[in-house]
């Protein structure tokens, strides 16, 4: 069970400083031109107060959206091969969704499966979580129907609940989060049980999990796919919000003698993303890739990651430029024969 403390909101710019001093830094919600972005601060003052969701999510910490993977150079007719990327600096990432906390598990199930992934190792061995509980939500907030739930403790080394005056209810849930607190223990008390629930914002669930990982194999082949990809420009931005996509493309910037390897972000919504050298694309309609990304979110990957690619967050949904709504699709799928 979580060991609970409590902590002033008053007492978190201290707790802010203690971090920085250890030489970590903090990425925490910040609005910026009315956008709620994930950004480096170096005090809590910086953080944004109200937020249902950050516009983009805390994946970047983790998983850069373009990384560099290597450097090489020809010499002498050898070629010289240098590990790429920078040492990541010890991080706290502050004020995650429970959503985003729970999507590192995806994360995790993707880079550290058959060979685990060294970039990703490095980062997220120094990244510690402290997630803030949702005492709101909006009409594109579905957690509770993919695992999660507004106050939900996976994913997070600490969860934060705002309660009753000015304070926090602090859960610990793992060593890395035990380790944050001993930087500053004089500022948490020890907490009477508290019942979190009646701070916690009210999710209705929207669909069975279990009843749409059964159906989806069977209508590989409908139609309903067609109907749905009808709206669909090909943007990628679902995939970019997105903090649990894990797909990638490797790309070479090179002048000949000497070139650096980068991992990119990439998205199965574009066109070119499945395409062979051949010129053949296994997927080459857009019915087909619409298609590619539910059936991996919500069938192959808890059927070969024992994960739900999927942690409710929405943020495909506010994204869409056609105003594709994830929730609705995912309804009418249920219904299809």
């Amino acid at each position: 069970m979580a060991e609970q403390k409590i902590i002033k909101e008053s007492s978190v710019e201290e707790l802010f400083k203690r971090i920085r001093a250890e030489g970590m830094r903090i990425l925490a919600p910040v609005c910026k031109n009315g956008t709620m972005l994930c950004k480096e601060v170096d005090s809590y003052r910086a953080v944004a107060a109200d937020y249902i969701q950050t516009s983009l999510s805390a994946k970047e910490a983790v998983v850069p959206r373009c990384e560099e993977m290597l450097r090489y150079r020809m010499e002498e007719n050898r070629v010289i091969i240098e590990e790429g990327g920078n040492k990541p600096a010890p991080t706290v990432v502050f004020g995650v969704r429970p959503c985003d906390a729970r999507s590192f598990a995806v994360l995790n199930a993707v880079y550290a499966a058959d060979y685990p992934d060294a970039l990703y190792k490095s980062k997220i061995e120094g990244t510690t979580i402290i997630g803030v509980s949702c005492s709101v939500s909006d009409e594109y907030c579905f957690c509770t129907s993919v695992g999660g739930a507004p106050g939900d403790i996976a994913g997070s080394d600490i969860l934060l609940t705002k309660i009753e005056g000015g304070s926090f209810l602090a859960e610990v849930l793992t060593e890395k989060g035990k380790a944050l607190i001993s930087m500053a223990p004089e500022l948490f008390a020890p907490a009477v049980h508290e019942d979190k629930d009646k701070y916690l914002a009210r999710v209705k669930r929207q669909f069975d999990m279990e009843e749409l990982v059964k159906k989806l194999p069977g209508i590989f082949d409908a139609s309903i796919w067609i109907d749905q990809s009808l709206r669909c420009l090909g943007c990628g931005a679902c995939s970019y919000v997105c903090p649990a996509c894990t797909c990638f493309d490797i790309q070479d910037e090179t002048d000949g003698s000497s070139g650096i390897r980068l991992r990119c972000w990439d998205s199965c919504g574009f066109g070119q993303f499945t395409l062979h050298t051949s010129g053949h694309n296994p997927r080459g309609v857009q019915s087909q890739r619409w298609r590619q990304r539910v059936m991996h979110k919500f069938s192959y990957q808890p059927d070969q990651l024992k994960v739900i690619g999927c942690v409710g967050c929405g943020r495909c949904s506010r994204a869409c430029p056609a105003d594709m709504n994830i929730l609705h699709q995912i309804k009418d799928i249920l219904e299809a024969q």
